[in-house]
């Protein structure tokens, strides 16, 4: 859930923060109304809305993945969740992009550079570079924002817990294993981010 929707969300995000960066007023205003809507509004609405409104109206099959995901209630958690994220990852991209010094940008295309070849081959390098710890974060808050999920029947960790407290009438100690695994979870990626951020550092120096 949480590795498809960070990767579902990149794209739109970082077209968001061009939208957002943009001279014209109406597409700086979509770009804008999109992530104050969604910054704005509780996770769980959000994935009411798109899974009893939108997809609602759509008959999915339902089919079974690895033989306990349904796609009929994975796809739209997925959707859910990399729309939320894509609000919040534009602001990172943009805060990123905008954090490079416009002396980049001036000496790439002194150089002969167009406009978008100066922000593919050196703003965007740069930006990234800048961005890693938050979007780090973010992929972390994703992680445990999958348990909101649970609510329309999604198979993931917090529903698998929540059956074994049901039927063990016991849910003190299925909760402090739950606990446990989003902590070695968490745990695992923040030493991940740490490398990588530790590998693009070398460049510093």
């Amino acid at each position: 859930l949480a590795v498809i929707s960070v990767l579902l969300a990149v794209i739109p995000a970082l077209l968001l923060a061009f939208m957002h960066l943009s001279k014209n007023k109406f597409v700086r205003g979509i770009s804008g109304a999109y992530i104050a809507i969604f910054r704005s509004t509780p996770l769980l609405v959000q994935l009411s809305i798109i899974y009893f409104g939108f997809f609602g109206a759509i008959s999915i099959p339902r089919l079974y993945i690895f033989g306990f995901i349904d796609i009929s209630r994975f796809i739209p958690g997925v959707v859910a969740l990399a729309l939320n994220s894509s609000a919040y990852v534009a602001e990172i991209f943009r805060a990123g992009i905008l954090a490079v010094d416009a002396g980049q940008t001036e000496a790439a295309r002194s150089l002969g550079l167009s406009a978008t070849q100066a922000m593919k081959l050196v703003v965007l390098p740069q930006a990234i570079k800048n961005v890693l710890p938050a979007l780090g974060n973010e992929l972390i808050a994703l992680v445990k924002d999958t348990s909101v999920a649970g609510f329309i029947a999604v198979f993931d960790l917090t529903q698998a817990f929540k059956l074994i407290g049901s039927s063990s009438y016991e849910f003190m100690i299925p909760y402090l294993v739950l606990a446990l695994f989003y902590l070695v979870i968490v745990g695992i990626l923040t030493v991940i981010i740490k490398m990588i951020e530790r590998r693009f550092a070398k460049s510093d120096k």
